[in-house]
């Protein structure tokens, strides 16, 4: 075979490589276009929002990139977002699954909101308030670091904040913010209504399974409910007005 017909033969096969290499790209890439998102576990930020984070870039809007790319992979830059997953449902639809960092509470600290987990620890410092999140006050500290504990003087506080804010969840409790004083008098806000409910650990779940059957008595007021002493009846609190 001559030089001139084997050079030709080797382009031919190299462009019939080409065009099916080019060809199945295409057909990936209009197969597998994303026409449908789905987003689940998403708290802090909006379907949009989150949609418009996961699929950013050129190849943004498909489905087998953005699967590989977001398999077990931590997210960096996205505040209160631990991780994302996406899974594909079908060649053009995709669910975007968001695990977000867990958050206990926050505080309020030089003109920002420092939030934090279960150990105390500050996970993020915002200049935005996050729904669903109490504010906790009652707490003394002089300087604070992400990633550090806050630097209260009893670290024990944390443990009872986390039990607080579990058994809030439990009964479907939407509290503003939490107080703590020294004595260890624990007092909770909704909107106008504090709820005093003193320092008795041992009786403060059953204290709790009162209040959706007590709040709704209270709404539109302004004043103070004391629980301080746990009564089984639930009958005989005092609200005292302010």
């Amino acid at each position: 075979m001559r030089k001139g017909s084997r050079i030709k033969i080797i382009i031919l096969v190299v462009c019939l490589i080409l065009a099916a290499a080019l060809g199945a790209g295409g057909y990936v890439i209009s197969r597998y276009t994303v026409n449908t998102v789905y987003v689940e576990g998403n708290v802090h930020y909006t379907e949009d929002e989150i949609k418009a984070i996961v699929m950013d870039g050129p190849l943004g809007n498909n489905s087998l990139y953005l699967s590989a790319k977001y398999r077990n992979r931590g997210i960096e830059g996205v505040p209160f977002v631990d991780v994302m997953d996406v899974t594909i449902l079908a060649p053009d639809t995709v669910r975007i699954t968001v695990y977000e960092k867990a958050l206990t509470g926050y505080v309020k600290y030089l003109g920002t909101y420092l939030y934090f987990d279960k150990d105390g620890y500050v996970v993020e410092s915002s200049s935005v308030r996050t729904a669903g999140v109490p504010e906790i006050t009652g707490l003394s500290f002089d300087h604070m670091a992400v990633g550090e504990a806050l630097p209260v003087k009893d670290p024990k506080v944390f443990s009872s904040i986390l039990n607080l804010t579990k058994l809030l969840r439990k009964y479907e409790l939407n509290v503003d913010k939490i107080h703590f004083q020294p004595s260890g008098n624990v007092t909770l806000f909704f909107e106008n209504v504090k709820v005093a409910l003193g320092n008795d650990s041992g009786t403060l779940e059953d204290k709790l399974m009162l209040l959706p059957e007590l709040l709704p008595n209270l709404e539109g007021m302004s004043g103070t409910l004391q629980m301080e002493t746990y009564e089984e009846s639930g009958g005989r609190y005092t609200f005292q007005p302010d």
